[in-house]
């Protein structure tokens, strides 16, 4: 019988430790990047923490702005629920999508995440493009109704198909 199993968590610490080759495997930026995105979302946080000065309100957050961007991180990459996130990290799913949606916000302010606009694309200077087409498309295959399938039955147990020929 198999008792609590746990599975390791996707967490700063346990990351830090990997090469920059399973890094990127693991979370799909390169460390740089994620060192930058850190910076970013450090910064705008400390500038927004509290509008009014004096004691800070709530409760300390659990985890560090690095497994926030993980979580974002997750979110996009690994099409993870809010619901699957907040259960390994120990949070309610509405507290888990207001960090990811709050952190999307601090990374898209910084203009190093940014795309090209329309008139970079459209000028002359040449920009490297790689579009992966990963949606779901269902199979196209013709139905089978439910006299061809009875065919397939009888033709099964008939003497010539026993026979070989």
């Amino acid at each position: 019988m198999i008792e609590n199993i746990l599975l390791p968590l996707m967490r700063w610490k346990e990351l830090s430790i990997y090469n920059p080759k399973k890094f990127k495997r693991l979370t799909g930026v390169e460390r740089s990047t994620f060192d930058t995105m850190t910076e970013v979302v450090s910064k705008q946080k400390s500038r927004s923490e509290h509008k009014i000065s004096g004691s800070k309100r709530g409760p300390k957050p659990k985890l560090c702005v690095e497994d926030e961007i993980l979580r974002m991180l997750m979110y996009y990459r690994e099409y993870r629920t809010f619901l699957h996130i907040a259960a390994d990290y120990g949070i309610s799913e509405a507290q888990c999508w207001r960090i990811v949606t709050e952190t999307e916000k601090y990374i898209l302010k910084d203009s190093r995440f940014h795309l090209p606009g329309k008139k970079v694309l459209l000028s002359n200077t040449e920009i490297e493009v790689i579009l992966v087409d990963a949606s779901e498309s269902p199979v196209e295959r013709p139905k089978k109704t439910k006299a061809e399938l009875l065919r397939k039955e009888k033709k099964a147990y008939t003497k010539d198909a026993d026979s070989g020929e």
